[in-house]
């Protein structure tokens, strides 16, 4: 499995907040700042918006680093990912994504 997926299964390198770190996007920053403020009625500003992947050493977004449960979830458990869990058909916290994107289940059990 390659470095850039996630712990949830997504891909970090197709996520807006890795491409405008990666590529140092100012507009795409702006973009996703806006789009994520208004989804998750929250303060994003594009300051917050800089990632290298969640698997990875580096910056993380807020939500990435601090908030997501999954991510949390794998590293209290010490897998690389959930599909090295053993809870991961039955697991209601990456269920979500899994249900709503079928690239997911692909990328952790590959």
């Amino acid at each position: 499995m390659k470095d850039m997926i996630g712990y949830c299964g997504l891909d970090c390198e197709k996520c807006d907040a890795y491409m405008a770190t990666v590529n140092d996007d100012q507009a795409l920053r702006e973009k996703t700042a806006k789009q994520w403020a208004e989804l998750n009625n929250a303060p994003i500003l594009p300051e917050h918006i800089n990632c290298e992947g969640c698997r990875v050493d580096g910056v993380k977004t807020v939500f990435c680093e601090h908030m997501c449960e999954i991510r949390k979830c794998a590293l209290r458990k010490g897998v690389s990912t959930c599909g090295n869990c053993s809870e991961l058909e039955t697991c209601q916290t990456v269920g979500a994504i899994i249900s709503n994107n079928s690239a997911v289940l692909k990328n952790l059990k590959g």
